[in-house]
């Protein structure tokens, strides 16, 4: 029911909200970008030097031959399935206040799963033999095993990075083509081209809506079960910590509370910095921190079940593993995640917690933060604690690593403060829309 105190919403001034921060930049702007691109630059020059070197100017070893470039592939996987998941389940629910974060969500998605591609390859180490993870049959004859969960990977994530893709760009048509009504010269030319002669009529709008409900009741399924065999990674193998069942759905819900975070993370810059405050409002801050909230809430029960299945399990490795985890090198780590995943965001239970964006803004970090330790603490503490107490070993990563992920963070940055100065950062047609059905902005 509408609000009989809601003003209504002026088209024309939505239109050209919207489309204003798709203009010449700033020398700000352009300031951020060459620092993002210097920081890029360092991390490329770390990882030129890795593949001179080799690999031991990292922290890897015999037993840990995962570490930090392996956690921030799962980190980044993670955030990247978290996106297109958020845009298209609220999508599919109609939920009103989905256009003030879809498209950051959804560009968050693909970006990130770009950022993630790099790491298997900064971790083969002799990149020029990267043709070997490809599920083909090579010179050698070595064919790939199909049974190997790191194959599996390859096709569903190249699948999802496809599915993520059609869906944002199936998702700016409509404001390719607004772009390119305004637009002169070659940004016309190119805006004109990317919109696929979309002219607005009553038969492409019905087919626009019929095919974008499909292809968001195609992704959700298919995120969930592609951060499921990311998680197979480790659930099919038998090492101590690693072997549980609790893993897909545990990756999952790590997931989207990662990518929530990350959307939170994002927006209240981007709301300030490109003047949107009425188009991402407190109330849309106010939903996401909910969601958060709730996937906090379902992570830290997945801890909670595994440690209580580790120690009901009566097993003396598993609970010297647990134990380990809890109070040996990685005690400090584990209090930090917990902090980070379960604490912070248990703030979110008051609303003036999640009203107050200085606050939202810190909980998001924690959680990004968070969620990362989550990844280095499940997986090399599995590797340096293993059955024999002959082979355990420790791990810490070297500056090449920490530099390699500080130029990935760059990277996807770049990336996305880029792309949102190349389309409106809010859907335009959605927007309207929702002015037209409510004669107000969606809350």
């Amino acid at each position: 029911m509408n609000d009989p105190h809601a003003h209504p919403v002026d088209l024309a001034r939505i239109h050209e909200d919207l489309l204003a921060p798709v203009a010449q930049p700033s020398r700000s702007y352009v300031m951020a970008l060459a620092a993002l691109a210097a920081v890029l630059l360092v991390g490329g020059v770390a990882w030129l030097d890795q593949i001179v070197s080799g690999l031991h100017v990292t922290g890897l070893n015999n037993p840990v031959g995962w570490g930090i470039y392996i956690t921030t592939f799962v980190f980044w996987v993670g955030i990247a399935h978290s996106g297109t998941l958020i845009s298209a389940v609220l999508l599919l629910f109609r939920a009103r206040f989905r256009p003030a974060i879809s498209r950051a969500a959804e560009a968050m998605t693909v970006f990130a799963v770009m950022t993630a591609g790099l790491f298997p390859l900064v971790h083969l180490g002799r990149v020029w033999k990267f043709y070997y993870l490809l599920p083909l049959p090579n010179e050698r004859m070595l064919w790939p095993n199909f049974r190997s969960p790191l194959l599996w990977d390859v096709f569903a994530v190249t699948t999802y990075v496809t599915v993520s893709t059609c869906f944002l760009y199936y998702g700016l048509i409509p404001d390719l083509a607004a772009l390119r009504d305004r637009s002169k010269g070659w940004r016309k030319t190119a805006y004109g081209l990317a919109c696929l002669g979309w002219e607005g009529t009553d038969r492409q709008w019905r087919h626009y809506r019929g095919l974008y409900i499909l292809l968001a009741g195609l992704a959700t399924p298919l995120v969930i079960s592609v951060h499921s065999i990311v998680s197979w990674d480790f659930a099919v193998s038998v090492l101590p910590g690693w072997h549980t069942t609790i893993f897909p759905p545990y990756f999952v819900a790590g997931a989207i509370l990662s990518g929530l975070a990350m959307v939170i993370t994002l927006g209240i810059p981007l709301r300030r910095w490109l003047h949107l405050e009425h188009y991402i409002t407190i109330e849309h801050f106010d939903k996401l921190s909910q969601l958060l909230l709730f996937t906090s809430l379902i992570v830290t029960y997945s801890y909670a079940v595994e440690y209580l299945m580790a120690f009901y399990s009566g097993d003396p490795i598993e609970i010297d593993m647990f134990t380990f985890r809890a109070t040996g090198a990685y005690g400090a780590m584990l209090a930090v995640m917990l902090l980070g995943n379960s604490i912070a965001p248990a703030t979110f239970f008051f609303a003036r917690c999640r009203r107050s964006l200085p606050w939202l803004f810190t909980v998001s970090i924690l959680v990004n933060i968070g969620m990362w330790l989550e990844r280095y603490w499940l997986i090399t503490s599995s590797l340096s604690h293993d059955f024999d107490p002959a082979a355990w070993g420790s791990y810490s990563g070297s500056t090449t690593e920490f530099l390699v992920i500080l130029g990935s963070m760059a990277m996807f940055l770049l990336m996305f403060w880029t792309f949102v100065r190349v389309v409106p950062p809010v859907p335009l047609s959605e927007v309207k829309e929702e002015a037209l059905l409510h004669g107000e902005l969606g809350q």
